[in-house]
């Protein structure tokens, strides 16, 4: 548990030494305030519930993003300079690498996340929604950035350089955001596979709407665990070499 926690604070720190992680802060903030504006404040009469839907609906695209250039350099990076070895060499395990440097992205992940919660409060100002609808919209981004951050470590553990590691996780996460589309053309029983495995149509849609999906949390939870159990596996197997 002590390697994990000094690990996660090393991510942690690491994100605020640099400029990447104010970039990509910076970069969500800016994003999802253009698109608040335009898309979902827009210029006509709307309820505020399909105001913060809206909100909800583009912030989901920002937080993959994000996850995805939190994580290319996870560690990618730690293969391209060497330490890595370092790391397989001490006397810690496998699992509590990928357990400290999957927190240590999330926990930024969510701090980006949880930075634009004054964009749902502006709708209190000409309009009203319940609490609970923003708190449930939020409890899905950051399940949905968990999930990307998981693909993400995944990607940065078997990838020999960043670039690739954000491309293959880009890959894997627009396969399974798409497969939704694999549904409609494919017959059962495919077709409800492909539906279940699509990470955002069926499960984080109800977020968006203020509905708490046990289902979608479910399905967030497994994609974590079996990502980071594959990230798991590919240390261990390189460690074998």
């Amino acid at each position: 548990m002590k390697a994990i926690t000094l690990l996660v604070q090393r991510e942690l720190k690491s994100y605020f030494d640099t400029g990447w992680g104010w970039t990509i802060l910076a970069l969500v903030l800016v994003l999802d305030g253009v698109m608040f504006n335009a898309f979902a404040l827009g210029t006509r009469e709307r309820y505020s519930a399909d105001v913060l839907s809206d909100f909800f609906y583009f912030s989901s695209g920002t937080t993959m993003i994000a996850g995805v250039l939190l994580t290319m350099r996870l560690i990618a990076e730690e293969r391209q300079t060497g330490t890595l070895t370092l790391l397989q060499t001490a006397p810690i395990r496998s699992l509590d690498i990928v357990l400290g440097k999957f927190l240590g992205a999330f926990l930024f992940l969510a701090l980006i996340t949880l930075s634009t919660a004054y964009m749902p409060a502006l709708i209190f100002v000409h309009g009203k929604v319940s609490l609970g609808q923003i708190l449930v919209g939020y409890t899905g981004l950051l399940s949905l950035g968990a999930a990307t951050i998981a693909i993400g470590t995944f990607s940065s553990a078997i990838a020999r350089n960043q670039l690739l590691a954000a491309v293959l996780g880009a890959g894997i996460l627009v396969f399974i955001l798409l497969g939704w589309m694999m549904g409609q053309v494919t017959e059962a029983p495919l077709n409800g596979i492909f539906s279940y495995t699509a990470i955002f149509d069926r499960h984080f849609q109800p977020f968006m709407k203020g509905r708490l999906n046990t289902e979608g949390l479910v399905y967030f939870a497994s994609i974590c665990f079996a990502f980071l159990l594959l990230a798991v596996r590919s240390l261990q197997l390189r460690r074998l070499r």
